[in-house]
């Protein structure tokens, strides 16, 4: 990293790098669990779900790439071990063991809402502190504000099918 983009962020840099490393493990791990997730998922609405859990997929690697991007600006190391994005996710992982999409989208939400807050908390932190950062949470926590939305609906759907039954 550049000397200047170093002072800006001031003496934050190590706790800020260590914070984007837990959101990174997070990312990964919800880039699988909606891939796994749109492969096994069973149940009315089914195609309209694989669908959006296929796009959130690669949306959540996509913030995996950015997180990875302002780490090493920030002279840091991503966690190169996928073991170690167990020890260090703020969200966890649900592995989606119960096809039946009413649970698979629940899961998701439930990861969504951790993402939320977990980005959250981080824009406090770098506000005012960080602008390169800030940028990056916001642009991340604007897509995951927007998938909660969408699989909440996708519920709402599924559960109208399901009460026509």
């Amino acid at each position: 990293m550049g000397t200047l983009g170093q002072k800006i962020v001031g003496s934050d840099v190590k706790e800020i790098v260590n914070l984007l490393n837990k959101a990174y493990c997070d990312e990964w791990l919800a880039y699988y669990q909606y891939w796994i997730g749109s492969k096994v998922v069973k149940g009315p609405n089914k195609e309209a779900v694989i669908s959006e859990l296929t796009l959130h997929a690669t949306e959540e690697l996509n913030h995996a790439t950015l997180l990875t991007t302002r780490i090493i600006q920030l002279g840091g190391t991503p966690i190169t071990k996928p073991q170690d994005w167990y020890k260090f996710t703020n969200c966890g992982y649900d592995a989606p063991d119960d096809p039946f999409i009413v649970k698979i989208l629940e899961q998701n939400i439930k990861g969504e809402q951790c993402a939320i807050k977990t980005y959250n908390s981080l824009m406090k932190k770098t506000k005012d502190k960080d602008p390169v950062t800030y940028n990056i949470l916001l642009t991340i926590l604007s897509q995951e504000v927007e998938h909660e939305e969408d699989l909440q609906a996708l519920l709402e759907d599924v559960e109208i099918i399901m009460k026509k039954k």
